[in-house]
């Protein structure tokens, strides 16, 4: 059995940008930077790592990105891995890996960020976070 699934959360780092195929489809990429956070057990310091993931919708997931995501923006993206590869003009062959959206949640929008054509909702989105200090024990896995 084979699987290639991804699920990210995390804050846009660029602003998505829309495009056209030439068969008239929308595809919208974007940036999306995601954070670890843990406590080295050597000096007992906070760590952070950041990662950066090139995130790519279609048809209708990218026109809905494009018109409620910007820069900083918080969103859940379910997909899949693909890569890419291509000769560069000296011959070298380059590589690229995206994840491919098939689902998206948006996050919470920005206090005094409204679109003109919702109405303004209350409703609190809750907010996942891992302790950082915490560690899975193998054992405690049910399966």
């Amino acid at each position: 059995m084979n699987l290639n699934k991804v699920i990210l959360i995390g804050r846009l780092a660029t602003d998505p940008e829309i495009r056209a195929t030439p068969t008239g489809q929308s595809v919208c990429s974007f940036r999306l930077a995601t954070n670890r956070v843990w406590v080295d057990r050597g000096n007992n310091q906070r760590q952070e790592k950041t990662e950066y993931h090139n995130i790519i919708l279609w048809r209708k997931l990218a026109e809905i990105a494009s018109r409620f995501l910007t820069k900083g923006s918080l969103a859940l993206i379910e997909g899949r891995i693909e890569t890419r590869s291509w000769q560069d003009s000296s011959g070298n062959r380059k590589f690229k890996t995206d994840v491919i959206a098939e689902r998206m949640q948006l996050g919470p929008r920005a206090a005094g960020k409204v679109i003109p054509s919702e109405k303004t909702s209350k409703e609190e989105i809750p907010v996942i976070e891992e302790a950082p200090d915490e560690e899975i024990d193998v054992k405690e896995i049910p399966f």
